[in-house]
């Protein structure tokens, strides 16, 4: 016998995946005390990446604003040679 396995492969089950992950990223910084405005909760709950959910995810761990999760850190510049 076998078992149809395709609806946890289809978009709708992804779709589902992120929902519940970006509720759980909501819930995480609500009880760590973390303000989340309207907009960025929008962001969050509107996103169906799952590397981006998961990138938001870990910066929620350390986040004391809402800018700790959602922003790409600054890249660091690499030194300069110096002048001759």
């Amino acid at each position: 016998m076998s078992v149809d396995l395709s609806f946890f492969r289809s978009q709708t089950a992804q779709n589902l995946r992120a929902e519940g992950h970006a509720n759980a990223i909501l819930r995480f910084l609500d009880r760590r005390g973390v303000p989340v405005p309207d907009e960025a909760r929008a962001t969050i709950a509107g996103c169906t990446d799952h590397d981006t959910l998961d990138t938001w995810f870990d910066r929620a761990l350390t986040a004391t604003t809402i800018d700790d999760v959602l922003t790409e850190p600054a890249e660091p510049r690499a030194p300069q040679p110096p002048s001759a």
